[in-house]
């Protein structure tokens, strides 16, 4: 995909990780953001929330592992933009760091039909920072199949094209909202 375009959807992820609010991403902007998304299993279901924070954490570690870090342990937006370029989104990571928090984020929501609605998409978004008015346009999108549902495999599907899509009309560079407008919630 074009550097720019993925710059941009970086850049918003950057900002949306970066809770602190110091320009940089630590270890505590991970836990932060992870906790965000842990929070959003059911309060008995220590499983899921122990997985998304133990993706959170692995991707942290591969940035450091990177290279990403500087010596006071803090990431900034350059070196994330490379590091998530060279590492994160790479098959020998993505799988258990990006699916891993997408598979457990999923089964946490899951109410038995492994599908979100429309109104639990928008409800998970808000949540997570992503006001409604952001997520609801992206929903049609990413129900490929337009049975007003969106399934496990269409929502992996749309992470996949979020981080690695070569294509910028791609469906899943709707995950966050409109794909050429993102802006920090």
């Amino acid at each position: 995909m074009p550097q720019d375009y993925s710059e941009r959807k970086f850049n918003y992820l950057f900002d949306w990780f970066d809770h602190t609010r110091d320009g940089y991403l630590s270890r505590e902007d991970f836990e932060q953001i992870a906790s965000v998304f842990a929070a959003q299993a059911p309060d008995h279901d220590q499983k899921n929330k122990d997985a998304i924070l133990a993706a959170f954490l692995r991707w942290w570690e591969v940035l450091v592992e990177a290279g990403a870090a500087d010596s006071g342990q803090r990431v900034s937006r350059e070196r994330f933009q490379a590091a998530m370029r060279s590492h994160i989104i790479s098959d020998e990571h993505f799988e258990r760091i990006i699916f891993g928090i997408i598979d457990a984020l999923m089964d946490a929501l899951d109410n038995g039909t492994g599908k979100l609605t429309r109104d639990e998409y928008i409800a998970m978004y808000d949540a997570l920072g992503i006001p409604p008015e952001v997520s609801a346009p992206a929903f049609g999108q990413l129900d490929r199949d337009q049975d007003g549902v969106i399934s496990h495999a269409e929502f992996r599907n749309a992470i996949d094209e979020f981080y690695r899509s070569t294509d910028p009309e791609h469906g899943g560079h709707w995950l966050l909202g409109t794909p050429h407008e993102h802006s920090v919630p």
